[in-house]
């Protein structure tokens, strides 16, 4: 056993190897250097140096151990409410059939990144011939109105015909023209195909295909769902907060998302609706992620922490709840250094909607371990009792 002296250890309480459990992925406990005497008891632990507990970076993703600044302000200058992840309105679409007919081809499947203007059907179908037929019948008639309107045009400048006779066949191109482009409209409103038979089903935005229904021969009627496009990126988040709290929220403040993996991330408030859901009775926020966007899934649900500007309350430093643990009776927080955490204690005021207010111990800005902050407390206690060894 090795006898080199240590300048800190935490008391052991009985029953910690069950907390020990909760542990992971081998970090490590950090301590000076020297010669050390037989361990000190439990009781009388000397605490002369700070305690560091070794986690690689990369452990922090795997457990979803997440890594915040320390906020300042009052408790209630930030709301905590949950949230979920949507597509902005232009985020996704929904793709329909134009006409009803027959599938004949199927292009994209379920998961394929598509582009915006790419060809994902076809349907073969009457009323695409019908179409197509009733542009080319007006095409024709509009081309004839325009040779007799020139036709006609050239007789009354030489004298030969009356004036009402050009105007006559003025008016004719006029109406021949307007009943081309509306044949003409409508059949590229229905996505007409160049062979005249067919309607073309078409992305109408850029992403990746969400949900398909379109089966190679199956029939379909208009506007019959075939298709959702999302796009990864254009994502909102939309959190439910009670009444009396979205009162103090306005456009513009700041939030942080935080989601069941990953880095917190930075949003923004875009809106707050004027009424309240009559079952929840909560008011919707509505936040746009400022970066990070592509790491959502539309339909997840997440944590959001609305930070309100001007409420009056007093400054002070805040943490979410669930950042501060409880060693030996003690209140802490994990305080991220380069190579892991030390566990920095602090005096808590009070608690409220899952933000602590911290009275001192800590500085705005430190960053600490918050979500998942057990298990550096979990990882602390095993290196620990390894040391008491």
């Amino acid at each position: 056993m090795d006898d080199s002296p240590r300048p800190n250890n935490w008391p052991m309480m009985i029953g910690i190897a069950a907390v020990a459990g909760l542990a992971g992925f081998g970090a490590s406990y950090v301590v000076g250097t020297g010669t050390k005497p037989a361990p000190a008891p439990a009781t009388a632990p000397d605490k002369t140096g700070p305690v560091e507990v070794r986690i690689p970076a990369a452990y922090l993703a795997s457990a979803g151990i997440a890594v915040e600044p320390v906020g300042s302000g009052g408790p209630s200058a930030e709301i905590a409410a949950p949230a979920t992840v949507t597509s902005t309105p232009t985020g996704e679409a929904v793709v329909v059939a134009r006409a009803s007919g027959t599938i004949t081809r199927v292009n994209h499947r379920l998961g394929d990144p598509v582009r915006a203007g790419e060809v994902l059907a076809l349907v073969d179908s009457l009323d695409a011939a019908s179409m197509s037929a009733d542009r080319s019948v007006a095409a024709a008639k509009a081309d004839l109105a325009r040779k007799t309107y020139a036709r006609e045009s050239g007789l009354y400048r030489q004298g030969v015909t009356p004036r009402q006779d050009m105007e006559a066949a003025q008016s004719a191109l006029a109406v021949a023209n307007a009943e081309a482009q509306r044949a003409s409209a409508i059949a590229r409103a229905a996505g007409v195909a160049g062979n005249g038979r067919s309607v073309v089903v078409v992305a109408p935005i850029s992403g990746r295909i969400t949900a398909g229904a379109a089966m190679l021969g199956a029939f379909v009627q208009p506007q019959a769902e075939l298709f959702r496009i999302a796009d990864a990126g254009a994502v909102q988040v939309e959190a439910a907060v009670p009444a009396a709290d979205a009162r103090r929220i306005m456009p513009g403040d700041t939030a942080t998302i935080i989601s069941g993996r990953g880095a917190p991330i930075d949003a923004t408030v875009r809106s707050v609706t004027p009424t309240v859901a009559g079952a929840t009775q909560a008011a919707t926020v509505i936040l746009i992620p400022t970066t990070g966007a592509g790491q959502f899934i539309a339909g997840e649900g997440v944590q959001v922490r609305i930070r309100v500007r001007g409420d009056g309350s007093a400054v002070s430093l805040t943490v979410p709840e669930d950042a501060v643990q409880n060693i030996d009776g003690r209140d802490v927080l994990f305080v991220r250094t380069a190579t892991g955490f030390v566990a920095r204690p602090v005096l808590v005021g009070t608690r409220s909607g899952g933000i602590a207010q911290i009275v001192s111990g800590i500085r705005a800005g430190e960053r600490v371990a918050t979500r998942n902050a057990f298990l550096v407390k979990a990882d602390m206690i095993k290196s620990a009792g390894e040391e008491e060894e």
